[in-house]
């Protein structure tokens, strides 16, 4: 437990409801058997905390189990998830002006979200890639195109050695993006290029991915928590 003591000691003040860490607490106190990332998954946060609160954002990749993995960060992202995260009041006054009666009532409904961009939803230009270019350059691609300095890449890869999402990760390096990699106990070869390394320890794919759910989801209200 020598990791959580770490995160816990990272700040003087104590672990209190609204506190991104609660949540981090409450994670390692259901899946002992994560205990030992307390660190890596507390610098995952900051990682992606800071590029928020720059103004940047998320782009997230992964193939098969992951790539649903990668659908479903996106959505607990950009929209509420343990919260409601109503609209702030300027831009509800916004839609109102321009929309009247309309305005104000979309205003009601929207929430707000975290940019957080599913590389795997893209048929249209992954099909596109595939065919002019090279399929190992799916997501590539895509973080060549849409990602900037201060952004970051959630890499998704039960092995670590998909080619397809390595090279999505020498890609955001490249282009002064930070990478979080989700992969098993090795790391595989996304674990050099990695920033901060998520490797449950689990080797079998099903496993793996059983154990990233829970680490995510920490992540997104953690992340919730501090900007909502």
């Amino acid at each position: 437990m020598g990791a959580l003591l770490w995160w816990k000691s990272s700040s003087l003040r104590p672990i209190r409801l609204g506190d991104p860490r609660a949540h981090l607490e409450d994670l390692l106190t259901r899946r002992q058997d994560l205990a030992a990332m307390a660190d890596a998954i507390w610098s995952a946060y900051l990682v992606t905390e800071e590029a928020y609160a720059t103004g940047g954002k998320l782009l997230l990749c992964g193939n098969g189990g992951s790539a649903s993995d990668v659908e479903h960060i996106s959505g607990e992202l950009m929209k509420g998830f343990l919260k409601k995260r109503p609209l702030e009041d300027a831009l509800k006054d916004r839609l109102a002006e321009i929309g009247g009666l309309e305005g104000k009532k979309i205003g009601g409904l929207l929430q707000q979200g975290m940019p957080a961009i599913s590389l795997v939803s893209q048929t249209a230009l992954a099909t596109a890639v595939i065919n002019d270019i090279c399929g190992e350059m799916i997501f590539a691609q895509q973080v060549n195109a849409l990602g900037q300095q201060g952004d970051v890449l959630w890499a998704l890869s039960t092995s670590g050695n998909s080619r397809n999402v390595v090279a999505a990760a020498i890609v955001a390096k490249a282009r002064g993006m930070r990478v979080v990699a989700f992969t098993g106990l090795g790391g595989g070869v996304l674990k050099g290029y990695a920033d901060v390394l998520l490797n449950v320890p689990y080797t079998e794919t099903h496993l793996v991915q059983e154990a990233h759910l829970p680490i995510y989801h920490g992540l997104c209200a953690m992340l919730e928590e501090r900007f909502f």
